[in-house]
């Protein structure tokens, strides 16, 4: 084969390599209005991917290891390492460990978390990289009730609609608290559609915000209904009450968890619970990463 012809058959296979990697970003950035929300499968622990329709990025919690680095290249495209709002939601190592990584690998816009105190060394350690990124310019927010964190609007169908998070406590400053009792517990709305994600919140919480959400006539405002529900503290008996679950009334609940937890989550009685309503369960121990997609009036699982 000629020298010329051996060029010419090259650089046809790298621009068609060119091509792929083009097409790819182009319908990667075209969400088409849809939400895309995943539980990721980092073994014990709680770690949620938000892609939003406007391309803006969450992530919550990630998990106790660098494992949510592995799994946030499954959900996004190599040349993608920026993430718009990191939200740690409180100091427990299988909640804060992973995201000291996503920390070092990510540029980060924002970060919220509670004023919850932890005082374990990955706490430290988390503290400390949060300094040093809040030096380089990343933004950083104490979480409280009534605070919104938008995530754009649609630029698709339903466009104009906006995908957002409203944090449902804590509702004041709690550095003092049990860590779980004082976990950011959120809710990502968009449209007719909404995740409700509790953290490890207990039940005494859980029934706080329920009465939060209750008029003086005992009528719920419909402020806790949510298509999806991840189980409260991994599917453990201290969370996801028969009343919160009534109140949330989802059509889908997610055990975030590790097969080989040593606490035996799910307990007995969260499962008979979900049971009871005749909820879906979905486990990221025996299925993977969990992936919903909602067009702004449904929710599927993908």
């Amino acid at each position: 084969m000629r020298r010329s012809s051996l060029i010419m058959l090259v650089t046809i296979a790298l621009l068609g390599v060119l091509a792929v990697v083009v097409w790819s970003a182009v319908l990667h950035e075209d969400r088409r209005g849809l939400l895309t929300v995943s539980f990721l499968d980092i073994g014990q622990g709680d770690a949620i991917f938000i892609d939003a329709p406007s391309g803006r990025q969450a992530l919550i919690d990630g998990g106790p290891g660098a494992s949510v680095l592995q799994r946030l290249g499954e959900v996004l495209p190599w040349y993608d390492r920026s993430i718009d709002v990191l939200i740690g939601t409180h100091p427990d190592k299988d909640h804060i460990g992973g995201l000291i990584d996503v920390l070092e690998r990510y540029q980060v816009d924002s970060l919220f978390q509670s004023s919850v105190q932890g005082e374990t060394a990955i706490w430290n350690t988390f503290e400390k990289r949060i300094a040093e990124k809040q030096k380089e310019g990343m933004h950083i927010e104490e979480a409280e009730r009534g605070k919104i964190i938008d995530l754009g609007p649609s630029t698709g169908r339903g466009q104009g609609v906006h995908a957002y998070m409203e944090i449902l406590f804590p509702d004041r400053s709690v550095p003092g608290l049990e860590t779980n009792t004082g976990c950011v517990v959120a809710r990502l709305v968009y449209g007719e559609t909404s995740f409700m994600l509790p953290c490890d919140a207990p039940r005494s919480i859980e029934e706080y915000l329920v009465y939060l959400a209750s008029t003086s006539l005992g009528t719920s405002d419909g402020s806790l209904k949510s298509d999806v529900l991840k189980a409260g503290h991994h599917g453990s008996r201290t969370s996801s009450s028969p009343l919160f679950v009534g109140f949330v009334d989802p059509k889908y609940v997610v055990y975030s968890r590790g097969c080989d937890n040593t606490y035996g989550f799910p307990h007995p009685e969260t499962v008979a619970t979900f049971s009871a309503f005749n909820i879906p369960v979905e486990d990221t121990c025996k299925k993977g990463t969990v992936t919903f997609v909602s067009d702004g009036k449904t929710v599927a699982l993908k």
